[in-house]
């Protein structure tokens, strides 16, 4: 009879926690939270909501202190380049979603009462006049004078506490050639794109009507495009992550081969403190030497460092053309404390290794303690987008990781390129 009844009590206890443990993954903070993740890989203990399943093709995204949601558009969508969600319900799936103004851009941020969105050629200020989820649409020019290019046009941004917005210019060629992207084409030097192209700017974010050339202030040089930048308080300023430059087989056949252009040059991860330079376009970064060499434009070998000597190196070099989109530094509650002041990064993957497969298309973790790197290592964090396998030359795959922003509840949202679908990631451990 004890036998019988010790069971009973385990077999109660065993059905009560499983009751638990469902009905906390089936209702947490009352969100639908995907069964199977929407079939990505996460870390343990973490799941996902599908937030849409598409607003167009996405760039930036930022979250309102109210759960609103905000996504730049590369395409309009409705004649419409900006996009704004709401959660009317609490599930997580954004049931309200308008589309507002016209241009196309990828930066998209809040500071204080303000949304700020940059276009191809412009940073735009929007205010909001309370909760409502659409700002007013008499939008100020903030930034303006950016030179229109077709190459590396996305002005990502970040803010500092001090006043200042940070707005990436990237560069409009692949390596300043004398001749655009032909091979054994010598580079100009010094290359002229460096005045204006090819760095960070700082401004001043209170102050509308100014324009790069008379208002802005060259923060930092050398960088190929790093649309992925955000400032870190806990870690001591400003961060960004560059696209190396392309095509060394083909614009240099004989000297480097289809695998070793897959492999190089690295996607530079680094600090940016006020007049640094990075290199570019006389230096790249090989992570397999662990340093910067001199591009053949300049009389490289792919071992010569001349006078790529004197350039900041990163911190970490990624693996070539995963092409780095977003970088965010994580400051929630939610994830566990590993996680405090570390940085996201999502790649969404390149064509430049062709032949060869594409890579990335991935959002990865790097770990910072007590303000700075942790470890020269990263961790993958959600990886899996569907369809992103056996991926060659120009073909994209179905999703591809773009956007990150953080949730006032400490979520990580991560936004797709193709089709603008959006998830939400949900730590459900103790």
């Amino acid at each position: 009879m004890k036998s019988y009844l010790l069971v009973a009590v385990i077999l109660f206890v065993v059905f009560f926690n499983s009751c638990n443990n469902y009905s906390k993954q089936d209702v947490f903070h009352g969100l639908n939270l995907d069964p199977v993740n929407d079939s990505l890989t996460l870390p343990g203990n973490f799941g996902l909501v599908v937030v849409s399943e598409g607003v167009g093709k996405a760039r930036h995204i930022y979250v309102r202190d109210n759960g609103d949601i905000y996504v730049n558009l590369e395409s309009k969508v409705e004649d419409s380049s900006l996009v704004a969600l709401r959660d009317t319900n609490g599930d997580g799936w954004a049931e309200d979603v308008k589309y507002f103004d016209n241009y196309r851009g990828t930066g998209i941020a809040i500071d204080g009462n303000y949304l700020y969105a940059s276009s191809r050629t412009e940073v735009f200020r929007y205010t909001f006049d309370g909760n409502e989820l659409l700002p007013n649409l008499n939008k100020d020019t903030l930034i303006s004078g950016f030179e229109a290019k077709s190459n590396h046009h996305p002005k990502g941004f970040t803010f500092d506490k001090l006043g200042h917005i940070y707005v990436n210019v990237g560069s409009p060629s692949n390596a300043c050639m004398e001749q655009f992207r032909t091979p054994n084409s010598l580079g100009k030097d010094p290359c002229p794109e460096l005045e204006f192209n090819a760095g960070i700017w700082k401004f001043n974010k209170n102050k509308i009507n100014q324009t790069q050339q008379i208002d802005g202030i060259k923060y930092a040089t050398g960088i190929r495009n790093a649309m992925a930048l955000d400032w870190s308080e806990a870690n001591g300023g400003l961060y960004a992550i560059s696209h190396g430059r392309d095509q060394l087989n083909t614009l240099w056949p004989g000297q480097w081969t289809d695998e070793e252009n897959a492999e190089l040059p690295s996607e530079e991860f680094f600090k940016v403190d006020e007049g640094d330079d990075f290199g570019w376009p006389y230096c790249y970064h090989d992570r397999f030497q662990n340093k910067k060499v001199l591009a053949p434009e300049y009389g490289g070998d792919g071992k010569i460092i001349g006078r790529c000597e004197d350039v900041k190196e990163p911190l970490i070099g990624f693996p070539a053309h995963w092409a780095p989109m977003d970088l965010l530094f994580y400051t929630g509650d939610m994830f566990p404390e590993r996680y405090k002041n570390g940085a996201f990064i999502a790649f969404h993957g390149s064509w430049n290794r062709a032949p060869l497969e594409q890579k990335g298309h991935r959002v990865v973790f790097v770990p910072f303690k007590d303000g700075k790197l942790a470890t020269d290592k990263w961790e993958d964090f959600a990886v899996g987008f569907p369809h992103t396998e056996h991926v060659t030359g120009s073909s994209r795959p179905k999703y591809r990781p773009i956007g990150l922003a953080q949730g006032p509840d400490g979520s990580l949202y991560i936004a797709d390129s193709r089709v603008g679908k959006i998830w939400r990631i949900i730590y459900m451990g103790k």
